[in-house]
């Protein structure tokens, strides 16, 4: 403190006056003053210590305290009041003042000094914003962040360094998120006085990630206009899914509405201001650096080191192979290309050192490849043919023929050049050296991720389609196709690469990711436009994500072979295709097909298709372009799709079931059991299926990851950022409790179904096999009736795209709505990935009631009436149709007439019984006398004359044999001897009658 005032200039003796000024223009406080007094000039410095001792607890200096506003009172009020910057560490602080407006700000480039209450220029090396707030150095997390995560018991944990495990945490130039499944919230509270805005940049590479951003009150509201405190919450969820969780970078965030700002920034490192009042910091230019705070940039030496624009320079390292790169230069005025290398630009590497390699030497020149079709050869480069004519690339063009149209596109399959609405770029959040690089090469016949500045840079090729026009005769139609994207690609490295394919449909704010990992074989991929909208197909590939100075992966590379869109808006053309004629005479222009309806290739008029067959995309003219529904279905009014009408029959032998499935027409969903993380995070599957029904219904299912901000009835009209809309649909669900989010996320939906096969018992529909094993049946008396369903869109597993069966069980014990259940050995509704079971058990899945299902009970006859009762056959599997028949009462006879008429029948019977027994008894035994006389007649010992029968015939001397007969009880000797006689002769008879 005495060394400053030394340099303060003293009043002049005899004036009067105790002003004493310095030449920074700082006057001594009130304190100083009163020691001052006390003390004579001449003995300043003896005199002004001991007194400065005894006021050693009194805040002296503007670096012992700072200024703040306090909050404004209801008349828009404040007041400026001094606080020290440690509590409680020293006393005899300035005394309040009025402060300014509420509403006061300065202009960008200003800030409030605090001391004079007025705005103030920054100076050179530093920027300000006005009334925002600018964070883009993440060195350490800033003053107002925190980030907060819910653990698995939902107990939420705040950490304001971003230090804790599961965090945000400060990268340099980026904010990464966390790379665990945990949700954790990044969280940043500003006080604000007026409207105004924030904004971010932000990268979010992986549809997996659960991304929301929303903005709340200090009583944790919506925002509105009214509320002053606000914050900025970004919540985070790792992925569940078994590849790499990628992170969300955040390089940049700025917010307004604040009332003011107190202090300016400084430039980080690599930029600078050179000039006060600055509101930007501008890059050091290459080849120089810059530190914290500057005001200009320093240049390196050139020879030896070299700099990006950073905060240092650094040593030239000898070149080596990963330097430079291969390209194909573009056709010269005679047709010839050759094969040359590239030094990676900015080149940092020095030649002719020990250890350097040089560049290979250009290749031999060699004739251009041809032009793309659509294209034609106007040297040294291809031209797009004129509209209305065509060209295969290699002839020139020509007009179609009458009654033909062209088929425009883009086929791109040559790559000489990159094509005019093409682009590639290089990015890369934490780096922005390869921002001026090319993403991608053109190499004759494909196309190639280029070298990039380091290993995880995304190399990035766009292509823009304005948008779909489709051909003249189907441009009426009502389709489910505007056009096709196929491209040809491979991948091939030794690290996590990943290669990402995004269709972006800015109107829709719909987002589409397909990604590929690793090493993948050359193979083809299509996606189908289901809207008419413009549209970027973006292609990008990076070799890790994990950042490095060091090049590891610079072989791994993604090649595109060939790239084809269909009924692009601003395409070529390639070919014709026959076209629909006017009916005026004379007239050649083609015309519009009405919905449904085919070109006759003998006529060139339009033909409807047939009943229950619908129209194939992308088909050649002629009846063959309606093609047939399947078994139990048919199509709607447009033969755009086929369709179940909810109506089946079955017919087995000479009995004949009718199904009505209306009760199940309704789209259902089908929530699976809950899974859990390995940090136990839940999440749901959900099935949304449309059964059968009037034409057009679809189950919807809609992601909500991205934007939370789209209401229920826009999500129902398909307003929300990304919709499916299939007979079949699965979404996978995190619930909000406990997790931090602000509502359930919805994310991942998937096309499991969107063209119906038919519906039948049997097992198997055009290639796609039920599985009757996953669901045991106990009863076959209703056979199961399985439907059949497949999307066409192909995934990296199931090259034929992913296809469903529903299997309908009648259950009478189930509600009309029934249960509809998954395979309990695949809980995720499906055990390879492709096809997907389910089993819908209801009571609407029975068939119709026929006379068949009931029968006929008789009660007994009472009084002369008899009651005749119909019941159902047990157990009941039919619903509706016909009804029981009401029981009917029928006259009848009692039971006293059947007794008598028995009684009757019982006498009758009797005595023919007796009459009978009388009859036979008399015949017997005149069989018993003949009997008895052939016997006689067979002992006696006497020649006689040889008889043609020894039997006497009935009747014959009947009389005469009852006069000689003379009865006799004979001896039980002579029994014996008769009985043994009876054998013998019966013997005898016997044999000759056998011989």
């Amino acid at each position: 403190v005495i060394s400053f005032l030394h340099g303060l200039t003293l009043p002049s003796q005899g004036s009067g006056s105790t002003q004493m000024t310095h030449p920074s223009g700082w006057r001594p406080p009130p304190l100083i003053m009163t020691c001052l007094q006390t003390c004579h000039w001449s003995m300043l410095a003896p005199c002004l210590a001991p007194c400065m001792i005894s006021y050693a607890d009194v805040c002296f200096w503007q670096t012992d305290y700072y200024y703040e506003y306090t909050e404004c009172d209801s008349t828009g009020s404040r007041w400026r009041v001094a606080i020290p910057q440690t509590p409680g560490t020293c006393s005899g602080l300035p005394e309040p003042v009025h402060g300014t407006e509420c509403t006061f700000s300065c202009k960008a480039g200003e800030f409030l000094e605090m001391s004079a209450q007025q705005c103030t220029q920054c100076a050179a090396g530093s920027y300000s914003l006005g009334s925002g707030i600018r964070f883009d150095q993440w060195d350490s997390m800033p003053v107002g962040f925190s980030s907060m995560a819910t653990s698995m018991e939902n107990d939420p944990h705040r950490d304001e360094s971003g230090g804790m495990f599961s965090a945000w945490l400060p990268q340099g130039n980026y904010l990464e998120s966390n790379r665990d499944e945990c949700t954790v919230s990044l969280i940043y509270a500003v006080h604000l006085k007026k409207q105004g805005y924030v904004s971010f940049d932000y990268q979010y590479p992986d549809n997996n990630l659960e991304f929301e951003f929303f903005i709340q009150n200090d009583q944790c509201q919506e925002m509105d206009q009214s509320a002053e405190n606000k914050w900025l919450k970004l919540t985070h969820h790792g992925e569940w899914a078994t590849h790499t969780v990628n992170n969300i970078y955040l390089p940049f965030i700025s917010s307004s509405g604040v009332a003011y700002t107190s202090e300016c920034f400084p430039c980080k490192p690599g930029t600078f201001s050179r000039v006060p009042g600055s509101s930007t910091c501008e890059p050091c230019p290459r080849d120089t650096f810059s530190d914290h705070g500057a005001s200009s940039c320093t240049p390196c030496n050139i020879a030896t080191q070299y700099s990006k624009g950073s905060a240092a320079c650094k040593e030239r390292p000898p070149c080596s192979k990963k330097d430079y790169f291969q390209i194909h230069t573009p056709c010269d005025p005679d047709g010839k290309t050759q094969i040359m290398h590239k030094w990676i630009e900015p080149k940092i590497c020095l030649e002719g050192v020990p250890g350097a390699e040089t560049l290979p030497q250009s290749g031999e020149r060699e004739p251009c490849p041809q032009c793309n079709p659509g294209f034609y050869n106007d040297t040294p480069t291809c031209s797009p043919c004129p509209p209305e004519t065509y060209s295969d690339g290699i002839k020139p063009c020509e007009r179609c023929p009458a009654g033909t149209e062209p088929i425009l596109g883009y086929e791109y399959k040559w790559w000489n050049v990159l094509p005019s609405n093409m682009k590639t770029s290089c990015f890369n959040v934490g780096n922005s050296k390869c921002d001026r690089m090319k993403g991608w090469e053109v190499a004759r016949d494909h196309i190639h991720s280029g070298a990039g500045s380091s290993d995880n840079d995304y190399l990035i090729l766009n292509i823009h389609v304005p948008g779909f026009k489709l051909p003249t005769s189907v441009s009426s139609q009502s389709l489910t196709e505007f056009g096709r994207i196929t491209f040809e690609f491979e991948t091939m490295c030794t690290a996590d690469c990943e290669f990402y394919f995004m269709m972006v449909r800015k109107s829709l704010c719909d987002v589409f990711v397909f990604t590929m990992q690793k090493t993948n074989k050359r193979q083809t991929y299509t996606h189908v436009m289901t809207k008419n909208a413009s549209v970027s197909y973006t292609w990008t590939f990076q070799r890790t994500n994990q950042p490095s100075a060091v090049r590891r992966y610079v072989n791994d590379v993604a090649k595109i072979y060939s790239i084809t869109v269909t009924n692009a808006l601003d395409g070529v053309s390639s070919g014709c295709q026959a076209c629909a004629l006017s009916t005026l005479p004379s007239s050649s222009a083609c015309v519009p097909c009405p919905p449904g309806h085919y070109i006759d290739t003998h006529s060139s008029k339009c033909v409807e298709c047939p009943p229950n067959t619908y129209l194939a995309p992308h088909s050649a003219a002629g009846p063959d372009a309606c093609q047939p529904c399947g078994p139990s279905s048919k199509s709607d009014k447009d033969h755009r799709q086929c369709y179940s009408d909810c109506q089946f029959t079955h017919t087995d032998g000479n009995v004949t079931l009718t199904f009505n499935f209306s009760l199940l027409e309704s789209a259902v969903s089908l929530m699976n059991s809950p899974k859990f993380t390995s940090k136990g995070t839940k999440y749901f599957h959900v099935f949304n299926i449309s059964l059968c029904g009037e034409q057009g219904r679809l189950a919807m299912c809609t992601d909500n990851v991205t934007d939370l901000s789209v209401s229920n009835s826009g999500r129902e009209n398909d307003e929300g950022p990304s919709a499916v809309k299939s007979f079949i649909c699965q979404s996978t669900i995190i619930p909000a409790s406990g997790r931090g989010f602000h509502t359930a996320l919805s994310s991942q939906s998937i096309n499991l179904a969107d063209t119906f096969l038919g519906a039948t018992v049997d097992d198997s529909l055009a290639g796609i096999k039920a599985s009757p094993e996953l669901f045991p049946q106990t009863s076959k008396k209703v056979p199961d009736i399985n439907f059949f369903y497949r999307s066409l869109e192909a995934t990296s597993s199931c090259e034929s795209g992913r296809s469903a069966v529903v299997t309908l069980r009648c259950n009478p014990d189930k509600s009309a709505n029934g249960q509809l259940l998954v395979p309990s050995l695949c809980s995720e509704g499906t055990c390879d990935g492709c096809t997907f079971h389910f089993l819908w058990e209801s009571s609407g899945a029975c068939p119709i009631c026929t006379e068949r299902d009931y029968h006929l009970i008789e009660g007994v006859c009472k009084g002369g009436h008899q009651d005749m009762l119909y019941v159902w056959t047990e157990p009941k599997q039919c619903i509706g149709g016909v009804a029981l028949p009401e029981k009917k009462t029928l006259p009848c006879e009692g039971m006293e007439y059947w007794i008598r008429f028995g009684a009757g029948i019982g006498t009758f019977t009797a005595v023919l019984l007796i009459s009978l027994t009388c009859y036979f008894w008399k015949k017997n035994k005149r069989l018993e006398y003949k009997y008895s006389r052939l016997v006689m007649s067979a002992n006696k010992e006497c020649e006689m004359p040889a008889a043609d029968s020894c039997a006497v015939m009935e009747g014959e001397n009947e009389g005469e044999m009852d006069d000689d007969v003379v009865y006799s009880k004979p001896s039980l000797f002579r029994k014996l001897k008769a009985i043994a006689s009876k054998v013998r002769v019966s013997f005898t008879i016997t044999n000759r009658i056998l011989m």
